[in-house]
């Protein structure tokens, strides 16, 4: 993946609603969801979801099918691999990585725990 390609998956899911969105389609898996279930589950107005699917669609990050009078989105797996893989590329040194490339929890500074939150 070259970086630019990177940068513009990487914008349209630095946004809320877009990466809830994206989320919710790798959830459902490869078959995706019908606009109006996406825009039911996560509350979205059909004009605002409308604009945040174009965005994931310029990036990459979906694909659409029309199916009779439904159009249905659903992720690009191959995409959201290619990214993931961009974004580890050198990670751990290049070498391929381990639970051990996780940092050492042992050797980290300890922490005073925080007082629990009240219950409510």
């Amino acid at each position: 993946m070259e970086s630019k390609t990177a940068v513009s998956c990487l914008g349209a899911l630095a946004q809320e609603s877009r990466l809830a969105i994206f989320r919710l389609l790798v959830e459902t898996g490869p078959a995706g969801l019908c606009v109006g279930d996406i825009a039911s589950r996560l509350k979205l107005a059909p004009a605002t979801l409308s604009f945040h699917l174009k965005e994931l669609s310029h990036a990459g990050l979906v694909q659409s099918r029309q199916e009779g009078r439904f159009i249905y989105y659903a992720p690009d797996f191959e995409a959201m691999n290619a990214l993931i893989g961009y974004l580890s590329d050198n990670c751990c040194g290049g070498q391929p990585c381990a639970v051990s490339c996780a940092p050492d929890v042992t050797s980290a500074p300890k922490r005073k725990p925080s007082k629990p939150l009240a219950k409510h």
